[in-house]
């Protein structure tokens, strides 16, 4: 799974963010009560609430991008650590000042911290009215009625069906070009660090023609680039006529050839690569001890699948990975690293996620993460020390005996270690054209146009007479460890 709030990031895009839905005039003007959604954490988090902003507009409700405007207010929260859930502590303490001014306000928590707390929730946080987990969100009308009533409102149900394949997601504070389409949910890999298997449940895969049809509606809108999301797209795995994963009554796109009786994630790629030239795919997490040829030969096949892969690491040491139940060891993660570059080539791009301090780790263990960086050479990476989560396998078997300051020093190195060579990596390009999908003005001039090339990286540029959905080429004149610069050719 890719985090994003409290971490360490050198990459280009900038993930901490929150989503505020558009306010639709039309929609206010004719009465609708309002909603109004924050999301925090993964990537998945974010391509939830457009799902749950979907629901509730179907429930009669308008989005609002205005808090003080909002009938009911949702955090769509994260758990991964305990910073995650204090940021969301810390935003409900704002918002019981807009209760007082509107007592009828309605305030729901959702997501990670919601299926983990549950009731509890409730108790602590005594301006919440609505707890619903991640597979709750086609009943959250009805709790929002329920607590209208006076009621306190929960549903923390974790379901080994629900996909929301046929729900078309409410794209919020889009910027029209690029959008997150979600291909599974949950997670089996039990990694003894990780809370996710026990937020988000068991993993099941989404019917295959309801992926490409959405890729192809979000074409037909204007969108040119595509995320295929899941906590482990590599492990996709849909067989027809199997009803209990998820709903299976789409058609297939016309302009997509028809499934495989079992369709993998490499078939899956290909179908939604195939659907136009001009449609940009990538996709993320991927684990490591799943990624196959396949999926890479496919890569290869397709100029419009983008040339990067986040492969998160964690530990560069065999016996550390093996405390956190990776299922692979030193050499089988390095092994796959020389495939990528083996069959997709040296400037293909690679990120990763790196954890300091995990339990018992030793010096020389946290020296072999650090070999691992130097050996792979990550275009960037998410970094971050271990945060023990209550129930987690971790929590229960080891000792969270690493010092919080020997942690950070850690942490520290890492960071510094990655910074180099995420500078080296982008000098790569300098001399270079890259092909960029531009996504907007850049954030610092309205002068300058910002995109990502190939390997995800942000590439900024003069603006001219260019506009966000274009692709251009760009030639690489300078760089800084995040960004590329240059100018349109």
């Amino acid at each position: 799974m890719t985090l994003i709030p409290e971490l360490t990031i050198l990459q280009p895009a900038d993930k901490e963010q929150i989503d505020l839905p558009r306010t639709s005039e039309e929609e206010l003007a004719i009465g609708k009560k309002r909603l109004y959604i924050e999301s925090y954490g993964c990537q998945m988090n974010f391509a939830d609430s457009e799902v749950v902003a979907a629901v509730m507009r179907n429930a009669g409700y308008a989005t609002t991008s205005s808090a003080t405007e909002a009938d009911v207010i949702f955090l769509n929260t994260c758990a991964i650590r305990d910073n995650a859930e204090q940021k969301v502590r810390h935003r409900l303490k704002h918002i019981v000042g807009l209760k007082r001014l509107k007592p009828e306000l309605m305030v729901g928590i959702l997501g990670c911290m919601a299926e983990r707390l549950k009731t509890k929730l409730l108790e602590e946080e005594k301006v919440v009215d609505i707890v619903a987990g991640p597979d709750a969100y086609r009943d959250i009308p009805k709790l929002v009625e329920e607590a209208g009533s006076g009621q306190k409102a929960v549903n923390v149900f974790l379901s080994r069906e629900e996909t929301y394949a046929d729900i078309s997601p409410i794209r919020l504070n889009s910027n029209g070009v690029t959008a997150f389409v979600s291909i599974m949910r949950g997670c089996d890999n039990m990694c003894s660090f990780c809370v996710v298997p026990f937020t988000r449940g068991r993993e099941r895969s989404r019917d295959p023609h309801s992926i490409v049809r959405e890729a192809q509606d979000l074409f037909d809108q204007g969108y040119r680039e595509v995320t295929l999301l899941g906590q482990n797209v590599d492990s996709y795995k849909w067989v027809v006529g199997s009803e209990e994963q998820g709903v299976a009554d789409a058609e297939p796109s016309p302009r997509s050839s028809l499934p495989a009786p079992t369709t993998n994630f490499a078939n899956l790629l290909e179908q939604v690569a195939q659907i136009h030239p001009d449609l940009r795919i990538r996709f993320s997490t991927s684990h490591p001890k799943d990624i196959t040829d396949d999926v890479l030969h496919t890569m290869a096949r397709y100029d419009n699948i983008c040339n990067y892969i986040h492969l998160p690491a964690q530990s560069g040491n065999s016996r550390i990975l093996k405390m956190m139940n990776r299922t692979y060891d030193r050499p089988w993660y390095i092994s796959k690293i020389d495939r990528i570059r083996e069959i997709l080539g040296e400037d293909c791009g690679i990120s990763t996620d790196v954890i300091s301090g995990f339990c018992t780790e030793t010096e020389e263990e946290h020296q072999e993460s650090l070999s691992l960086m130097d050996y792979v050479r990550y275009d960037y990476a998410y970094m971050f020390a271990y945060s023990e989560r209550p129930g987690t396998l971790a929590a229960k078997k080891y000792a969270d005996d690493i010092p919080e300051d020997i942690k950070n020093r850690r942490l520290t190195e890492i960071i510094a270690r990655q910074r180099g060579h995420s500078a080296e990596r982008n000098q790569r390009h300098i001399g270079q054209v890259q092909h960029v999908l531009i996504e907007g003005p850049s954030k610092r001039s309205d002068d300058f146009l910002c995109g990502r090339n190939d390997q995800n990286k942000m590439v900024v540029f003069p603006k001219g007479d260019h506009q966000k959905g274009q692709y251009v080429n760009v030639l690489v004149t300078e760089c800084t460890s995040a960004t590329l610069r240059g100018e349109v050719i």
